[in-house]
């Protein structure tokens, strides 16, 4: 495809555009809001430790001192925070540009949200399908603006169980609770690309929603477990490397509604960022839509 060696000099001049993005205190979310300090973006971090947030944006105005950066609360495990980070965007601002559902967590031991959802569910689907339904009406009245869903290599190993979503029915399997995760960042993609084309033209701007994965890269998600920390030695790319498909999905031109991004090479481990094929289970409409259906009843929040 075109732009087969995409990289951050593409990004053009985002003076006066706002970028939300959440769990950027590490990793490829830290390298984003990098690489958009340098290319003069407003963006608030959401995060659940303010401390570190501020110390990451401390970091990276010693490279960028007249960066336009943030910080504000945001736990995704609780539903309450979520509203109120949403409220808040919508009260300062009147426009959102970029929404980037960045935060993740991985296979870490069972627990449930604040809400008593699956922990690696809650956090990684639910919470975000929350906060991106809350800020939808700024998002639908900013002109060209974007979501960005962050995926993985891994949602080709989920095969959810709508029935028990929160894994009280069945013994837990973290590294599968993981990849349903990962899966339903997709089902979500899918289906909200599909509902946006099918609303009446009335209704706003429609925002772009496509989706990424950072591929093999190591990041602080993998500390659960000490084998990829091992692989990694071997096979993880940088940080730096690991955010291109997700700024590629955020800030290309060419990007359309339900565009998949990660790296070219090596099984998609690594490499410049170009547009994937998730799995065939991931474009299940029926699943897609019944997920849909139950996560907006978990969550409270309608689109």
């Amino acid at each position: 495809m075109t732009k087969a060696n995409w990289n951050t000099e593409m990004i053009g001049d985002q003076t006066g555009r706002l970028v939300v993005i959440t769990g950027a205190t590490s990793g490829i979310g830290k390298e984003t809001v990098k690489v958009l300090a340098g290319k003069y973006a407003t963006v608030i971090i959401g995060a659940r430790n303010l401390e570190k947030a501020e110390g990451v944006i401390e970091e990276i105005k010693v490279q960028y001192p007249n960066a336009n950066l943030s910080a504000r609360e945001l736990d995704l495990t609780s539903l309450v925070s979520v509203k109120a980070f949403a409220d808040s965007i919508l009260t300062d601002f009147d426009k959102l540009d970029v929404l980037i559902n960045n935060a993740g967590i991985m296979v870490c031991p069972y627990a449930k949200t604040q809400d008593g959802f699956e922990i690696q569910m809650g956090t990684n689907h639910l919470g975000h399908f929350a906060l991106t339904g809350r800020l939808m009406p700024l998002l639908k009245q900013t002109e060209k603006s974007r979501i960005v869903i962050l995926s993985s290599y891994a949602h080709k190993f989920g095969d959810i169980d709508l029935s028990d979503l929160n894994w009280e029915t069945r013994e837990y399997n973290t590294n599968k609770a993981y990849g349903d995760s990962k899966i339903a960042n997709l089902y979500f993609l899918y289906e909200l690309v599909s509902r946006l084309a099918n609303e009446s033209t009335g209704e706003g701007y429609t925002p772009i929603v496509s989706a990424a994965h950072p591929g093999w890269t190591k990041t602080e998600l993998q500390r659960h477990t000490k084998l990829v920390g091992f692989l990694n030695h071997f096979f993880a790319q940088g940080a730096d490397q690991g955010a291109l498909p997700t700024l590629r999905a955020g800030f290309d031109d060419e990007v359309r509604p339900g565009d998949y991004y990660g790296p070219s090479k090596f099984f998609e481990m690594h490499g410049a960022p170009v547009k994937v094929a998730s799995n065939t289970l991931s474009h299940d409409k029926v699943i897609a839509r019944k997920l849909w259906v139950q996560s907006e009843a978990l969550t409270g929040v309608s689109f």
